[in-house]
C-alpha cells in the first residue's frame, strides 16, 4: 500500500527512530524529532505544498547531517528523488562551521525547486524557535547574527514559494534586516 499517507507515516517512522536520543537546543530539551516534523508541517499548511517527496525529504532533512543515515540507505528506503533532496540540503559536517554557512549561502540559489521549499521552511522553523526561545549558551548577539545569515540563505532561495517568503520576510524585518 503505497498511498501518500502510507509513504508519510513511514518516513516520518524511519526519522523517529533516528533521531530518537537527539534533543533540541532549548532550555525544554525539546525531542529533535518535533523539527523535521514541523518543518514538513509548514510545508504543507503554511506552504501548501503537496508533493509527497519534498514532503518527505522535510521529514528526514536531518538524518543524514545528524544521525548514522547514509545517502544510500534513504535511496533504498525513500528512492532516488528524496535521497537527492535530502542532500542537497546537508551540510558537510567534516567542514568547520563557517565554511558550511559560507556555502549554504553561496548554494542556496542552485538548488532544485524541491530542496529549496525544505531550506525556506527549515529556516522558517529555526527563525520561529529562536524568537520563542534563545538556545542554551546564546547570546542575543548570536541570535541576531543567525538571523542576519539566515537572511543571506533565502535571499538565494526567493521565487520558490511566496507564501513562506513573506512569512520569512516578517520575520526578518522584526529583527531590522532586510531580505
Amino acid at each position: 500500500m503505497n498511498t501518500d499517507a502510507a509513504l508519510l507515516l513511514e518516513t516520518v517512522n524511519f526519522a523517529a527512530e533516528k533521531h530518537r536520543n537527539q534533543r533540541r537546543k532549548d532550555a525544554e530539551e525539546t525531542p529533535y524529532i518535533n523539527h523535521p516534523i514541523g518543518v514538513a508541517r509548514i510545508l504543507s499548511y503554511e506552504g501548501g505544498v503537496t508533493d509527497i517527496e519534498a514532503l518527505q525529504a522535510a521529514l528526514l532533512h536531518d538524518t543524514v547531517e545528524d544521525t548514522d543515515t547514509t545517502p544510500a540507505e534513504l535511496e533504498a528506503n525513500f528512492g532516488p528523488i528524496v535521497a537527492r533532496i535530502v542532500q542537497e540540503v546537508t551540510d558537510d559536517k567534516h567542514l568547520p562551521k563557517q565554511e558550511r554557512k559560507r556555502l549554504q549561502v553561496e548554494h542556496a540559489p542552485h538548488c532544485s525547486r524541491q530542496a529549496k521549499l525544505v531550506k525556506l521552511a527549515d529556516k522558517l522553523y529555526n527563525l520561529r524557535d529562536l524568537n520563542r526561545c534563545t538556545p542554551v549558551g546564546w547570546t542575543a548577539e548570536r541570535v541576531q547574527e543567525y538571523f542576519v545569515w539566515a537572511c543571506e540563505v533565502v535571499k538565494g532561495l526567493k521565487g520558490t514559494n511566496s507564501a513562506l517568503e513573506e512569512k520569512l520576510e516578517q520575520l526578518f524585518r522584526q529583527r531590522g534586516v532586510q531580505l
